[in-house]
């Protein structure tokens, strides 16, 4: 089966949370990287392992980045990187799936499920510097999922009034990985 590279300058992740009660705050984690085994004529026999580099964080705003990258949210001076491992593929459709999978956050590992979409594939250049490397067959992932940041230890929050708090709990999570085909 296949080994793909995730190309960690076209792989990025993010996330949104709600903030105050009535937006939502949104988050960036560029360069992720990781491997995924994966032949779209047999998808059930796919794997993925991501890595997060939880230290890239960006939402645009730096007291708000500095406090998230601390330890009442992600802690990554002890916690630096965010991973999931996949344990189960199941296909629901021609490019639908669904990844089980475990996902470590802060040193907490819990099962997750991300929602995948296989985007397709095609032969592309590959450029280094200015020579053509190519051709390469490149693939694209688009993920999903939902999870509750109390799961993983990450429990900061203030009280508004009438009872609303500065943060919500469920955090909406999406991937979108850029993959090279290694050569066989």
């Amino acid at each position: 089966m296949p080994t793909w590279t995730l190309e960690p300058g076209h792989s990025a992740a993010e996330f949104r949370a709600r903030h105050m009660m009535v937006t939502w705050v949104r988050g960036h984690f560029p360069n992720v990287r990781g491997t995924l085994v994966f032949d779209p004529a047999a998808p059930r026999n796919a794997s993925v392992e991501v890595t997060i580099d939880a230290r890239l964080l960006c939402t645009g705003e730096a007291e708000r980045d500095a406090h998230l990258r601390g330890a009442d949210f992600l802690d990554v001076e002890n916690h630096p990187h965010i991973r999931f491992r996949s344990t189960a593929v199941e296909q629901l459709g021609p490019a639908e799936f669904k990844v089980a999978g475990e996902l470590t956050l802060r040193g907490v590992t819990r099962p997750v499920t991300l929602d995948a979409r296989f985007l397709g594939q095609w032969q592309t250049p590959y450029w280094v510097g200015n020579e053509d490397k190519g051709p390469v067959t490149r693939a694209g992932f688009l993920a999903t999922a939902t999870i509750n940041r109390q799961d993983f230890g990450v429990h900061w929050n203030a009280p508004l009034e009438n009872g609303g708090v500065v943060v919500g709990n469920e955090v909406h999570l999406t991937l979108d990985v850029e993959a090279l085909r290694n050569p066989d």
